[in-house]
């Protein structure tokens, strides 16, 4: 085990934690799956320790379901919570959309059209976890240009709830291209262009096209 090789329990649960995290972005664990302390321990050969502090930071992200007496399984959102939770970020982040082309600068644009050019860089590669990480700061940069701290907390939120349906029930690296990019970029124009009502019209159908592409399995055993 890796405690008895002289790395401390902090180290172990970050090994434990990445390597529970990237099966959950490869896919390799299901939607509703149990994940069994003592099942995990043997897999990873380290103790129990490491694995339920790892679970405990993965159910701080939304990814995990912590039940007292029933263990931890991965989150399986229903297809009514996805959708309202789509619903709030739609009407958020039209309202951020809409601010920002007000008020956003030369420079958050620049920024938008790196984290564009980071996406489809990305997507080349297939990996979800850091594509998700740089679509996430592009809704964020739009949010921040918007020059509303609260709103901004807002979208914040709703994006980190949506992030995790992404992370189990997104699609799009079935397709060889990625439709979002373009949806991105036609909404970068927007805002250099200061439209408010296009920009506002070009988020909401982003929004609702990102819900109708996610797809729900079944549930893990």
């Amino acid at each position: 085990m890796y405690e008895a090789v002289g790395i401390d329990n902090s180290t172990v649960a970050e090994h434990v934690y990445r390597e529970l995290k990237r099966r959950i972005f490869s896919k390799d664990l299901s939607p509703g799956q149990r994940l069994p302390e003592a099942s995990i321990a043997r897999t990873l050969s380290v103790s129990r320790t490491p694995v339920r502090e790892a679970l405990r930071v993965l159910a701080n992200e939304g990814l995990v379901i912590l039940t007292h007496g029933n263990g931890a399984r991965l989150a399986s959102p229903t297809l009514e919570e996805m959708k309202e939770g789509y619903e709030v970020r739609e009407y958020l982040e039209g309202l951020a959309v809409r601010r920002a082309a007000r008020n956003i600068t030369p420079v958050q644009i620049c920024l938008l059209d790196e984290a564009v050019k980071e996406e489809e860089s990305i997507f080349s590669s297939r990996d979800l976890e850091k594509y998700l990480e740089v679509n996430v700061r592009f809704h964020n940069i739009i949010a921040e240009s918007a020059k509303n701290r609260v709103l901004a907390e807002y979208v914040g939120n709703i994006l980190s709830r949506t992030y995790i349906y992404m992370v189990f029930f997104e699609s799009f690296f079935d397709f060889d291209t990625n439709p979002s990019l373009d949806e991105h970029r036609e909404i970068v124009r927007a805002l250099s262009s200061h439209d408010e009502d296009l920009a506002e019209i070009l988020m909401q159908k982003h929004i609702n096209l990102s819900m109708d592409g996610l797809k729900k399995p079944e549930q893990g055993k």
